[in-house]
């Protein structure tokens, strides 16, 4: 019978506060179905054309006076054709890579782990300015339709992304029952906006705005006649088009959480993609074109937004017109802010697949307590926060930092998978690769477009922090594989050594089977026990299935027994079988092998599990915790793990 042990203070708070422990036999269920997934990864992608077309307004009514509303639809013509490709190329990848990952695993898996990197980190600044970007466009939402509400913008918008982080922290499938219903009522919402703007305009009912006679609206340049030539200037159009490629975040999201879906996860996720990519570019299409017919203008201050004086354009400001329009800005702050929470399902997934990769510190791969990457979303919450602080949550000052991450990963995703047709060579190869490459080449266009366009406005940010953080991965890489060559010089020579009897039981837990697990194994051969055993526990199957046999296959005389811990609570698994161990007159000694690395990087790149172990066994009674601290980067020979009556 297990024995029952008292619940610390902080960890009854955590389960106060986020619920009881997922164990890690549930994890199977915590999948999405296809309508539920659709609804938790597509906010992101559906909500861009909430201000997809309102930045390229931006850019082009300074330049081209009225003749913006007419260059805005072959710019958004333009957009849609990429979005064709990027649709296309993305089919084939979310059958063929059914993990976590996207074009991450794509670029991986055909370019190599260090080219991988690059899409790596396209996609974690992607999804870091995708939680500012998301949740600032939603609190323009609210404030356009409550403009009393303007000066706190920055508030509203910081306390939405941690609502967001808490509901993550719950788990996946509380995440997924929240988050997605507001993708479906936002495209109800705006489809029936578009409808009737176009049956109005159609009847000749439509009201238009002058922009020249409103005050507090971005520049609109002078000329109605000479705007259109005037504002066909090629880095216009080129700025326009970079901004107007927001409407294209987020497309991704479904690649990278194809690990969601139910079974089967690629067809599911496929399906999935083709309904999020059509109903984006209906709305992305109906918006722009209900801005070419209304004349709906953006604001200096970000309020109120073009889609939201679309609605009031065609609702009208009767009652019923008043009702539908916060119905419309309801939806739209809905799945705004729920857009930011595509990065709360993706970049978890993908920081833990790129620290099982070793390019990233490995506290990022471990399931937290309800089952999802807790430190990871921990992460994307404070540096998502900063980026808020720091741009005043300004919608328009955001977008400069996100495109060229989009667009590299779209670019990584589309030349891995021309890579990988034109090496494969299966069935239909060559459209596999015309398309693909296609895809590929044009994100790759577009990114150039965009640092160029937009260097002055911010891009040039991005083009700094993202080589140095790709050079960063790589150089972490570096310590881990340093750290591994050290930890894998095992000599598995024995040398027999008498044995001392005595009442004394030994515990030597095991992680991994390397040079600083035989050495404590070593070490506590010398203590001359009367049993000395070598436990791990198993936090995750497949790790400890893998220990399993690289420990049957090694030449250790000592059994590994895997102890099951569901709830991945190590600490509270390690007094359990201690308290199962004790007898009369029975000394139990636990060897925790500690490898200690470099001290500047040590800290960040390994946690301090020895320690805590060791604090929390060092009052119990008969009890003692002995750390076998094991130097990784001084070069040693290790000496015959001793053989002796002592084994159990």
């Amino acid at each position: 019978m297990d024995p029952i042990l008292p619940e610390r203070l902080g960890y009854r708070i955590k389960c106060r506060l986020l619920g009881p422990p997922l164990t890690t036999a549930r994890l199977h269920h915590e999948r999405l179905s296809k309508t539920t997934a659709l609804g938790v990864l597509s906010p992101d992608c559906i909500s861009s054309s909430a201000y997809g077309p309102e930045q390229a307004l931006i850019e082009l009514l300074p330049f081209a006076a009225m003749g913006a509303f007419v260059l805005l639809l072959p710019i958004t013509g333009a957009i849609l054709v990429i979005l064709l490709l990027l649709t296309l190329s993305y089919r084939q990848v979310v059958m063929l890579y059914t993990r976590a990952g996207g074009s991450y695993v794509v670029a991986r898996e055909n370019f190599g782990p260090r080219i991988a990197q690059i899409a790596a980190v396209a996609l974690l600044i992607d999804y870091v300015v995708t939680v500012a970007v998301q949740s600032a466009a939603g609190t323009v939402a609210v404030v356009s339709a409550i403009p009393a509400l303007g000066p706190y913008s920055l508030e509203i918008t910081v306390g939405a992304v941690l609502l967001l982080a808490y509901g993550n922290l719950r788990g996946l499938r509380e995440a997924g029952r929240a988050f997605a219903f507001p993708m479906y009522f936002f495209t109800a919402s705006i489809a029936v906006v578009i409808v009737v703007g176009v049956v109005r305009a159609a009847l000749g009912t439509l009201d238009r705005i002058d922009p020249t006679t409103l005050t507090g609206t971005v520049p609109v340049g002078h000329g109605d006649g000479d705007g259109l030539v005037m504002g066909a200037t090629v880095l216009v159009i080129l700025r326009a088009f970079a901004n107007g490629g927001t409407s294209l975040t987020g497309l991704e999201a479904i690649s990278n959480g194809v690990s969601a879906f139910r079974k089967p996860a690629g067809p599911n996720a496929r399906r999935a993609l083709v309904v999020m990519a059509s109903i984006l570019a209906f709305l992305v299409a109906g918006v722009s074109l209900l801005a070419y017919l209304t004349h709906a203008t953006p604001y200096l201050s970000g309020y109120p937004s073009v889609i939201s004086q679309e609605a009031r354009i065609v609702f009208g400001s009767g009652t019923l017109g008043d009702i539908l329009f916060v119905v419309v800005q309801t939806a739209t702050a809905l799945i705004l802010f729920t857009g930011a929470n595509t990065s709360f399902n993706g970049f978890p997934f993908l920081a833990s697949f790129v620290a099982d990769d070793a390019f990233l510190p490995r506290q990022l791969r471990r399931r937290g307590h309800r089952l999802v990457f807790s430190n990871a979303i921990i992460m994307l919450t404070a540096v998502a926060i900063v980026l808020l602080v720091v741009t005043d949550a300004r919608v328009n000052s955001l977008v400069p930092f996100y495109a060229i991450g989009v667009f590299t990963g779209f670019t990584m995703a589309g030349l891995g998978m021309a890579r990988h047709h034109s090496r494969v060579r299966g069935p239909h190869w060559r459209w596999g690769v015309a398309s693909n490459l296609a895809a590929g080449i044009t994100s790759a266009i577009v990114v150039l477009v965009f640092a160029v366009a937009k260097f002055t406005d911010g891009a040039w940010v991005v083009l700094l922090v993202f080589p140095t953080l790709v050079f960063v991965l790589i150089r972490l890489n570096r310590e881990y594989r340093d750290e591994a060559v050290e930890l894998r010089k095992l000599d598995d020579t024995e040398d027999d050594s008498p044995a001392v009897y005595s009442n004394h039981v030994v515990l030597v837990l095991v992680d991994a089977y390397d040079l600083a697990t035989v050495e404590a194994l070593r070490y506590g051969r010398s203590l001359r026990p009367s049993r000395l055993r070598a436990v791990h526990f198993a936090l995750d199957d497949a790790h400890a299935a893998h220990l399993a046999r690289q420990w049957e296959n090694s030449s250790l005389d000592i059994p590994l027994d895997v102890m099951d811990c569901p709830d991945r609570r190590l600490g509270h698994a390690l007094l359990k079988l201690i308290a199962r161990t004790e007898a009369p007159r029975t000394e139990i000694s636990i060897l925790l092998p500690r490898r200690t690395y470099s001290p500047l990087l040590g800290r960040l790149l390994h946690d301090r599990t020895a320690d805590h172990l060791a604090g929390l066994v060092s009052d119990l009674p008969h009890t003692v915790a002995t750390i076998v601290p094991f130097d990784a980067r001084r070069h040693r020979t290790l000496q015959a793990l001793p053989a002796g009556p002592g084994k159990s």
